[in-house]
């Protein structure tokens, strides 16, 4: 049978009161009744059952987090921001795998609210009217972390993906390039699919450049739609001189299919990446790329649920993170600069 507060209680010789105050560190307890309620504890092996404590306290101390991906690099960095801000406020974390489906993130949120958590960071692609009928009438606090919903009626933390596709475009077209492909997330993803392609446009319109339909490719941020991004752009007869892909991996798989063919990056394409991952240092040519603050969006998502949490002010309930551009050697000025530095 499992050891039980009245075990603990009758072995020390006090009362199951004196055991929940010296549990809780409770400071109204005798030194030496505290030692001899410890000594109990250990002695029996005993485990406060941390399911009853949330009944009576009406609190958990616990976070659910939805995240579409456990396997993604860039979740992985966001979910280590809330880990961590978790532990700091002595939070534990649920860690759910939502597998990118829109029926199972509303299953994962429904079981985690079922579960008594004291709130929820929520990372997805979509925000659906299904997915704001339950965040709305839950009856705990949910921050999103990597996204918003449309109205901008629920507390997120992210960048701003619409200035981002458009720095990353205009950062090579400053670089001479006047045929700039992209590769996109999936468009049915409002920001980092479709947010980050308007500003893709929005550049190569601000620079009289014409949008053509055959240099962008619909990909979904994984490396294969890189592969296969090349294998549209190099069977154009103007083949682009600049790609721009919406994540790193794409960019790694744009890398790799320009490589394949002979090709060289950057002397015969520049490419430019999104995200920041560790596989863009790992990468040859090193991956230029837009610095996501994926651990700072985590993060602050975490200590801004806290605050919800805890009921205190809360000035700005969407957070917008600053992004910039990092320079290595798959586009060709940093390619030269990066070659100088090493013969030096």
């Amino acid at each position: 049978m499992p050891v039980t507060i009245y075990d603990v209680a009758r072995e020390a010789g006090v009362s199951m009161a004196t055991v929940s105050r010296v549990v809780n560190g409770n400071p109204n307890v005798k030194p030496s009744t505290r030692k001899k309620v410890l000594a109990a504890i250990e002695q029996l092996g005993y485990r406060p059952n941390a399911v009853a404590r949330g009944l009576a306290s009406k609190r958990t101390t616990t976070v659910g987090v939805v995240i579409p991906d456990i396997a993604s690099p860039f979740f992985a960095e966001l979910a280590r921001g809330i880990d961590d801000i978790a532990s700091m406020y002595k939070y534990n974390i649920i860690l759910c795998d939502s597998d990118e489906r829109i029926e199972r993130e509303l299953h994962l949120t429904n079981t985690l609210l079922e579960k008594q958590v004291d709130g929820i960071v929520f990372m997805g692609r979509e925000i659906t009217e299904n997915h704001m009928q339950v965040f709305t009438t839950a009856s705990v606090p949910i921050v999103l972390a990597g996204t918003k919903d449309p109205t901008g009626q629920l507390p997120s933390v992210d960048i701003s993906h619409y200035e981002a596709g458009y720095d990353a475009t205009k950062y090579l077209i400053e670089k001479g390039h006047k045929r700039v492909a992209m590769v996109t997330g999936p468009l049915i993803d409002p920001l980092a699919g479709m947010r980050r392609f308007e500003g893709y446009k929005k550049a190569l319109d601000e620079a009289g450049l014409t949008f053509k339909d055959s240099y962008v490719y619909n990909g979904n941020f994984r490396y294969e739609s890189g592969l296969d991004a090349v294998e549209q752009f190099m069977s154009l007869v103007e083949q682009p001189t600049a790609i721009f892909a919406a994540s790193d991996e794409m960019a790694v798989g744009v890398i790799h299919g320009i490589q394949d063919r002979g090709l060289r990056v950057p002397e015969d394409v520049d490419v430019i990446g999104f995200d920041n991952i560790r596989l863009a240092e790992m990468v040859r040519p090193r991956l230029t790329t837009v610095v996501q603050p994926m651990y700072d969006i985590g993060a602050v998502a975490m200590r801004l649920l806290t605050k919800y949490m805890n009921n205190e002010k809360v000035e700005n309930h969407i957070v917008i993170l600053p992004h910039r551009i990092e320079e290595r050697q798959s586009t060709k000025e940093n390619a030269r600069r990066d070659a100088e530095k090493e013969a030096e």
